[in-house]
C-alpha cells in the first residue's frame, strides 16, 4: 500500500488539534490577570458576586445599627433608605454586568467551539475528495487497463455503481 492516503491536506490555515488551547487575543494578552484566592486559584464570578453581595448586608446592617443607635426619627429613616438605594443599585447592577458577562463569554465560546468544528468538517470534506478523486482515477485506470487487456469490464463498472456513460 503506497503512502498516497496518508498525506495530509495542505491549505490556508493549519489543522488545529482539539486538545490545543485556543489561540490567545489581544483582549487576552492585555487583560489583567485573575484574582486569586488564598489557595492560588482563580476565584469564580458567583464568589464574587456573593462577596459583594455580603458586604452590600454588612453595609445595611451597619446602617441600621446606627439608626436603632441614634433614635428612630423620620430623619434617620430617610437617611437610611438615601444610603440604602444606592447599595441595593449598585449590587443589582453588579448582578446584571456579571449575567450580562457571562453570557458574552459563553457565547464566544460558542462560537469559537462553532467555528472550530466547521472547520474540521471542512477539512473532512476535503480529504474527502481528495480521497475520492484518487479512487476514481484509480477505478479509470484499472477499467482502462483491463479494456486494453481485452477483458470485460462490465462485472467491475456495476461493482463500483458508476452510470454507464462514465468510462
Amino acid at each position: 500500500m503506497s503512502d498516497v492516503y496518508a498525506r495530509q491536506s495542505h491549505d490556508d490555515q493549519p489543522t488545529v488539534p482539539d486538545f490545543a488551547p485556543p489561540p490567545l487575543s489581544v483582549d487576552d494578552v492585555t487583560a489583567a490577570p485573575p484574582e486569586k484566592g488564598a489557595d492560588g486559584r482563580p476565584w469564580s464570578r458567583d464568589l464574587r458576586f456573593m462577596l459583594v453581595v455580603l458586604a452590600a448586608i454588612v453595609a445595611l446592617f451597619l446602617a441600621f445599627a446606627l439608626l436603632i443607635a441614634f433614635s428612630p426619627t423620620g430623619a434617620a429613616i430617610s437617611a437610611l433608605a438615601i444610603i440604602a438605594a444606592p447599595i441595593a443599585t449598585m449590587v443589582a447592577a453588579y448582578y446584571g454586568i456579571s449575567l450580562a458577562l457571562r453570557q458574552v463569554r459563553d457565547a464566544r465560546d460558542a462560537a469559537e467551539s462553532a467555528e472550530a468544528r466547521a472547520r474540521a468538517a471542512e477539512t473532512s470534506a476535503r480529504e474527502s475528495d481528495a480521497w475520492a478523486a484518487q479512487m476514481e482515477s484509480g477505478l479509470r485506470v484499472s477499467v482502462a487497463k483491463l479494456r486494453a487487456a481485452g477483458v470485460d469490464t462490465r462485472d467491475v463498472e456495476r461493482a463500483a455503481g458508476t452510470p454507464d456513460e462514465f468510462f
